[in-house]
């Protein structure tokens, strides 16, 4: 049987992996300690997800209550299953930049020490498995914000002309920018990846993604923007924005879409491969406008409040151009826009209340 090892396996990236992979069939070896509610609290757990896998995929789901810092236990498991892993789904981190401030040391040994972990033991056991890492758009720090932007109605949005109107791709530079201690562990993690692949030959590539969303969420005011955001309208929890008068502009994409390009690298892998991946110019939205949206879905007003600081290294504007990855994988298409995202989104939350 093919198997698979996914890290954060309870969490968005990772749960949505292994139900995609399941369904394909594959042995699923999940590694999820929880460390969620560590960071976020007790609200921002992912046992809940990680009993629903359980509970649906019985024998093709095996869950490892491990920390990926632990280079003895991550060798024995991968030592375990050896050839037999075909693929490992890195999804695994520490992703808030708030919180990163706050522990600098657990940051850096989850995001970066455990992909370090993660890749020897790829190498040592399975040399011939795909590696593939859920990196951030946050590896750019805070350069696209020196973009020429322009303030409209509702959004902050780049100038026609320019060379990122599209969407901002693999060409930007990640040097002599404020990265926020978690994007500075997130490149060290993403370089990793890389140089296992250009220097040892392994098939592995780094997914620079914009906003990661979907039903499977737990989202909290410190990571999940949507998710966190639906919450609140629905729950009518007080929410704040974050500088930049609620203008600021995310691309979306749904934790399926971002899984099936998974896939697709998967069955074609390439060699230390980096990608900038997201919602595009097809699923994207400033805060004030997926205010809108999610307060017409629920049909309630929204209260939030306004602070005029914004979150430092934050991005003004971020819109992920993911052409070269449709180049190199043209069957891969979007399922989901921010409309259906935030729909099922909506349904998913209220059917757990």
């Amino acid at each position: 049987m093919k198997t698979i090892i996914v890290t954060g396996s309870a969490g968005l990236i990772g749960s949505e992996s292994v139900r995609f992979f399941a369904d394909k069939g594959f042995r699923v070896v999940g590694i999820d300690n929880d460390m969620r509610a560590q960071f976020f609290g007790k609200s921002a757990s992912t046992e809940w997800n990680r009993d629903l896998l359980k509970n649906q995929y019985g024998h093709l789901y095996q869950h490892y209550n491990l920390d990926i810092r632990d280079r003895t236990e991550i060798e024995k498991l991968f030592k375990e299953y050896s050839t037999d892993i075909n693929l490992i789904i890195h999804a695994a981190a520490q992703p808030s930049h708030e919180w990163a401030a706050k522990d600098p040391h657990t940051d850096f040994t989850v995001n970066a020490n455990g992909t370090l972990n993660l890749l020897e033991a790829t190498r040592q056991f399975c040399p011939n498995s795909v590696f593939i890492f859920t990196s951030t758009n946050k590896v750019y720090g805070d350069t696209p914000n020196y973009l020429p932007l322009k303030e409209l109605e509702t959004r902050w949005d780049i100038e026609p002309s320019h060379q990122y109107n599209d969407g901002i791709d693999e060409s930007m530079t990640i040097d002599n920018s404020k990265h926020s201690l978690f994007g500075a562990s997130k490149v060290a993690a993403d370089i990793l990846v890389q140089e296992y692949g250009k220097y040892f030959g392994l098939k592995t590539a780094s997914f620079r993604g914009g906003c990661l969303t979907g039903p499977f969420h737990s989202g909290t005011q410190l990571h999940g923007f949507l998710a966190y955001l639906m919450k609140c309208t629905i729950m009518g929890e007080p929410y704040t924005i974050f500088g930049y008068k609620g203008k600021q502009v995310r691309d979306n994409i749904h934790s399926y879409d971002l899984v099936n390009a998974f896939y697709h690298f998967y069955q074609s892998p390439r060699t230390g491969e980096v990608y900038n991946i997201g919602g595009s110019r097809y699923s994207h939205c400033s805060m004030m406008e997926a205010i809108s949206l999610c307060e017409k879905i629920v049909g309630k007003k929204l209260q939030y409040a306004y602070a005029e600081n914004n979150r430092i290294g934050d991005h003004v504007w971020y819109v992920s151009d993911v052409r070269k990855f449709a180049a190199h994988y043209p069957e891969w298409k979007y399922k989901y826009n921010l409309v259906k995202i935030l729909e099922e989104m909506y349904s998913s939350q209220v059917s757990r209340l």
